[in-house]
């Protein structure tokens, strides 16, 4: 047993069944529930800085809500009182990209991507939760590329509305931008435009950034009032690593305003994730004073090659074509908060701090009534330790639940503590979690029959024709993931029914920029294999087909280990494969065209690339169907236009990986092709059955409407 009633032995040790171990000295805490502190204003997650669940949408009934209850529904699983998003943008943001409200300037809709899908369905299950977002990516026509502009305070607004009168929700709170530096400009021009248009109460956080330096703007609230009026919150990111100074606390204390980690980062494997939250919410409120601690990041409903793939979620979502899903241990250090606080409460001052030998605790007190909660973590502790708590006034005198968690089981209920003569001595073992309150219903949420994890659907046939009514689905289609840029379900252009489009026409504000828009989808496990699909091309454009992607990197310029075969509208088709190296890290080898645009300084989207052949094809040309196919045999790539080989060669890299489609092919310019009939099959297998035929999941979007704004 890890948390008990204390039982003293003469010799200052413990017994926990047969073990015997030692204990350090008592420590005495002393707890007054009119010893209020500052206001507690939730934990939680964040959904997004990246696609960070773009396959939980495609999720079966129940095991869909089966996930989203473990992660919001109040006293069940995580029960998190806060959700930050991603206000989506159009580019990569670290898994890959959303798409945005606004492609354009003059466009608008408000069904896009599963943003507001996971927000509904969040509140939905807690109307208390506080609601809170920020851009990371923006589309490029925003302040013709300078993100800090009338354009972006603008577009935030356009998001709002939607989120209002299409939605019925508002946020609490808004950031300037996600880790992008400070603009005092455009934090004021932001106030004044949510003032104008409505969203008074809406507050306003800056500047979440992440390095040492990210509370050096506060000397410019010292000087600048209007900047002070505008920033409602003083927010950065890794708050327990690099904490606010005693002199920010307390300028923040003096203005009135909290301080907020809308950002922290876990990442750390199996109970050591779970027990590494509970610390970094503890520490954040101890060091830092910040009231809100916002974790990085919430369910991975993404492909196992995207970066962070795993850590620090709490959810594995990786298989929604069976339904299976995995609750990493991470999911319970949430409960340990969320189910045993409420946006509100009070911290208790004197009931916050470290431990002697190791581990921290944080007393929190309803506003209400007299319940109150302690939570204590013990992870860099050696020793048990011995806690007395004493009792004080405004502080109710009923049991306290004992809920705990260790290396071995999580979240496990132990017997009530009794307070006799006001005191509870509690003996906590390290690397342990222990939640004592005065509040009650709280429960270890979880599912039975869930279904075995199976393998990405092969063979695999994708003809776009079951999304009828595609904003029902948030015009994304099952099962691709997409890296860089947005590719969506639209009309074909024969009116002969639907398919996918590249449809970013300039490139974005990307936080995390890419070589080239392209999706992903498949079996990393794939070897030998087809993928093919038909392809159109608007004047100028270039698409292609992905095939054997083992990797797909975080942004910045990387591109992705695998192959492709690209056509261009003037008959150009090259087989290239990409090796995941920067832009212009590597010369491409074989390649002395390439390798002559380079060292003229003319070539700066090829580096990374190696030619494998490259044909120029009669009766290609813009606004016309033709078929791409790519074929795998061992070390033999064959690529195949309309039916006829055209290139082939043998190359050792990469021996299996997913599928995918691009458009472009390592150019700024945007290509905005069509894609139809996107097929994965064995070598010479007969076509596939349509997926739709297997069609499970329901759509994202019905929603009652909202002041004539809704479903048609």
């Amino acid at each position: 047993m890890l948390l008990s009633i204390a039982i003293m032995l003469g010799a200052g040790r413990s017994v926990f069944g047969d073990v015997m171990s030692p204990v350090s000295g008592i420590q005495v805490v002393r707890l007054d529930g009119s010893a209020v502190d500052k206001r507690f204003d939730g934990i939680g997650v964040v959904n997004g800085g990246g696609a960070t669940s773009v396959l939980l949408k495609d999720y079966p009934e129940p095991q869909r809500n089966q996930i989203l209850d473990l992660v919001f529904k109040p006293k069940f699983g995580a029960s998190v009182s806060a959700l930050y998003v991603e206000i989506p943008g159009d580019g990569n943001s670290t898994q890959g990209s959303s798409p945005s409200h606004m492609h354009t300037r003059d466009d608008l809709n408000y069904f896009r991507g599963y943003t507001w899908w996971i927000m509904r369905e969040a509140k939905q299950r807690n109307p208390k939760i506080v609601l809170d977002g920020t851009a990371w990516s923006a589309p490029g026509w925003i302040g013709n590329g300078e993100f800090w502009s009338q354009d972006a305070a603008d577009y935030y607004v356009k998001w709002l509305q939607g989120l209002r009168d299409v939605y019925g929700m508002q946020l609490d709170a808004i950031g300037c931008r996600n880790e992008k530096g400070v603009s005092f400009d455009f934090a004021k021009r932001l106030r004044a435009t949510l003032n104008a248009s409505g969203f008074q109460s809406v507050k306003l956080h800056g500047f979440d950034n992440w390095p040492d330096d990210k509370f050096d703007f506060i000397k410019n609230m010292l000087s600048d009032e209007k900047l002070r009026d505008a920033i409602d919150v003083i927010s950065a990111h890794t708050c327990v690593k690099r904490p606010a100074s005693m002199e920010v606390q307390k300028l923040a204390a003096k203005w009135n305003k909290p301080i907020w980690d809308t950002e922290e980062h876990v990442y750390l494997k199996g109970f050591d994730c779970a027990v590494g939250i509970v610390q970094a919410f503890n520490e954040n409120f101890i060091r830092s004073g910040a009231t809100k601690i916002m974790n990085w990041y919430d369910i991975a409903g993404l492909y196992p090659i995207e970066p962070y793939s795993e850590d620090p979620s709490m959810l594995l979502a990786y298989w929604p074509w069976s339904g299976h899903f995995e609750v990493r241990s991470a999911l319970w250090g949430y409960a340990h908060y969320g189910q045993f606080t409420q946006v509100g409460w009070m911290y208790l001052k004197g009931g916050c701090g470290h431990l002697a030998s190791g581990g921290s605790y944080v007393t929190l007190k309803s506003q209400q009534n007299d319940d109150y909660s302690i939570i204590i973590e013990t992870k860099e502790a050696k020793v048990p330790q011995r806690i007395r708590f004493e009792i004080g006034s405004n502080l109710s005198r009923k049991k306290l639940c004992n809920w705990r968690s260790n290396v071995k089981e999580q979240f496990i209920r132990q017997a009530d503590l009794k307070p006799e003569d006001g005191v509870i001595t509690v003996l906590v073992e390290p690397d342990s979690i222990c939640s004592l309150s005065t509040t009650a219903g709280q429960m270890k949420g979880s599912f039975t029959n869930i279904p075995g994890a199976r393998p990405f659907p092969f063979p695999y046939l994708e003809t776009f024709e079951e999304y009828s009514n595609s904003k029902e689905w948030g015009y994304l289609p099952r099962y691709t993931a997409d890296i860089a840029d947005v590719f969506e379900i639209t009309d074909r252009q024969d009116q002969s029914g639907k398919c996918l489009r590249q449809v970013i026409p300039v490139p974005p504000n990307s936080w995390a920029p890419e070589q080239f828009p392209y999706t992903i989808l498949g079996n990393y496990q794939w070897d030998n294999y087809e993928v093919s699909a038909d392809v159109l091309l608007n004047t100028g454009d270039t698409a292609g087909i992905m095939g054997r992607i083992n990797d797909v990197g975080p942004g910045f310029r990387n591109i992705p280990k695998g192959y492709y075969l690209s056509l261009a509208d003037d008959g150009t088709c090259r087989l290239v494969v990409i090796r995941g190296l920067k832009r212009n890290q590597a010369v491409i080898e074989g390649d002395a065209e390439q390798q002559a645009l380079i060292k003229s300084g003319q070539g700066d989207g090829v580096g990374g690339e190696k030619l494998l052949g490259k044909v120029v094809l009669p009766n290609i040309g813009s606004n016309q169907w033709h078929n791409l196919k790519l074929c795998f045999d061992d070390i033999t790539i064959k690529g195949l236009v309309d039916g006829v080989p055209v290139l082939s060669a043998t190359n050792l890299l990469y021996a299996h990986g997913m599928a995918g489609l691009m458009a472009g092919a390592g150019e700024r310019k945007l290509s905005t092709p069509y894609f139809d009939n996107v097929m994965i099959k064995g070598l010479n297998a007969p076509t596939p059955t349509p997926a739709s035929d297997a069609f499970d999941p329901s759509p994202i979007n019905i929603i009652p409407k909202r002041r004539g704004i809704g479903i048609q």
